[in-house]
């Protein structure tokens, strides 16, 4: 099979490139997101370290899982001390405050010298988020998601609405949680309380293209036409939500005690979701958001990245780093978690595209908005995102029309970024 050829090439490659790593032992800390470093996960990446060393003479991977929050100020305060992790973990968003203290070495020379076969593997779109400018990368691309409707279909048969099919689009959307609401249950998580439900509802109507800072200009590119309309929707939405966001513990009980119609999130929540379908009986499925048209889609994608540190280190973190991001190993990968993955090799082999939940989040990986573009270029004011969330909340709450809340949140922006 091609996947054990390139992946028998990558690992004759690193014991070749480590030929003299058994005269001096080399130990890499390699940091992962804590739910990485616990249970099945935890086992399968022990097994992917095991197979990297056994061709590797001398050399020991220490595997520590972090938090989202630890990761970045762990690896900026190794930045500062020189202490740094040899390969790790971290979304893409912040990937330029990464780059610009030092924390990710550019490896644009190393991907440049793989196989063809290894760097066609990946999606294309994330290849480009890890690469600024020309001679530069530095990241390889690893999981992601796109944003999924979780729909209770108990929520929505009791309120009279047919499930076999999802809302086609904005309108119908619209119209059913409308009828949830005059059910006596709740349509939807209040989406103007977290940035990146924000984003998700703005890709109903806009796109990428009117989205994200214009770094060389200093300045927001959200159009203050496609704002005014997302605004509008907020203020519609408004009194048929819980109340809660997105990522509160109380909009999962609502939705899994059948009061809740709509959960627009990633993945990370089917767990729950499919633990609560088989001990108490919930009924859901998970569909793509409708946009303003039938042929459109809401939503955002998000990538997570493996890093490699410069330091003396480098040349074996990076042969790791590929090995763990390689084909076979990303599929592996899939297979226990049912979750998407930036490999598209990997995504497309039989078993793995099979898998329900990859295949949708395929779907809406290619559907979707990108939630803070374009990365890598610099890192993103921290006045940037408490201002969109400011001004849709207080717009959806009535303090200002949707035409005056887009005008005032995109002039505030515009500061934000030129300061």
């Amino acid at each position: 099979m091609m996947t054990h050829r390139i992946t028998a090439s990558l690992l004759a490659l690193s014991v070749g490139l480590a030929a003299g790593t058994a005269a001096g032992a080399q130990s890499l800390d390699y940091w992962v997101f804590s739910d990485f470093a616990q249970g099945d996960a935890l086992a399968l990446q022990q097994e992917f370290i095991a197979e990297f060393t056994a061709s590797h003479p001398g050399v020991t991977v220490n595997i520590i899982g972090k938090g989202d929050d630890d990761l970045t100020a762990g690896q900026i305060a190794g930045a500062a001390s020189g202490n740094l992790p040899d390969v790790f973990m971290n979304v893409v968003g912040v990937g330029a405050q990464l780059a610009d203290v030092g924390v990710l070495a550019n490896i644009h020379d190393k991907w440049m010298a793989m196989p063809e076969e290894f760097r066609a593997q990946f999606n294309e779109d994330a290849i480009k988020n890890c690469s600024p400018r020309p001679e530069e990368m530095y990241c390889i691309p690893y999981t992601g998601y796109g944003s999924l409707l979780f729909r209770n279909l108990t929520v929505l048969e009791e309120a009279g609405i047919d499930t076999s099919k999802p809302p086609t689009d904005w309108a119908e959307w619209l119209a059913q949680m409308k009828t949830v609401k005059d059910a006596g249950k709740f349509a939807i998580p209040d989406q103007a309380l977290v940035f990146n439900s924000i984003a998700e509802m703005y890709a109903v109507s806009g796109d990428v293209s009117t989205w994200g800072i214009d770094w060389e200009a200093k300045k927001t590119r959200i159009d203050p036409a496609v704002m005014t309309k997302v605004l509008e929707k907020f203020v519609e939405m408004k009194p048929l939500s819980s109340g809660t966001s997105r990522n509160d513990q109380a909009t999962k009980d609502l939705f899994v005690t059948d009061q809740l119609a709509f959960h627009s999130i990633g993945p990370w929540v089917n767990p729950t979701y499919a633990e609560a379908a088989e001990n108490s009986g919930l009924k859901y499925d998970f569909v793509l958001l409708p946009g303003d048209t039938a042929d459109k889609h809401g939503g955002i994608k998000n990538f997570e990245i493996v890093g490699v540190a410069p330091g003396e280190n480098f040349d074996v973190a990076w042969e790791f780093a590929a090995y763990i991001t390689e084909k076979e190993q990303m599929a592996r990968w899939a297979k226990l978690l049912s979750r998407y993955n930036s490999n598209d090799a990997a995504m497309a082999e039989p078993e793995v595209a099979a898998l329900p939940l990859v295949a949708k989040s395929v779907e809406a990986v290619a559907a979707t908005m990108d939630v803070s573009p374009p990365y890598l270029i610099q890192p993103v004011p921290a006045c940037y995102s408490s201002i969109v969330v400011d001004y849709v909340s207080a717009t959806a709450d009535g303090d200002f029309t949707p035409a005056e809340g887009a005008e005032e949140m995109i002039a505030e922006l515009n500061d934000c970024v030129a300061g």
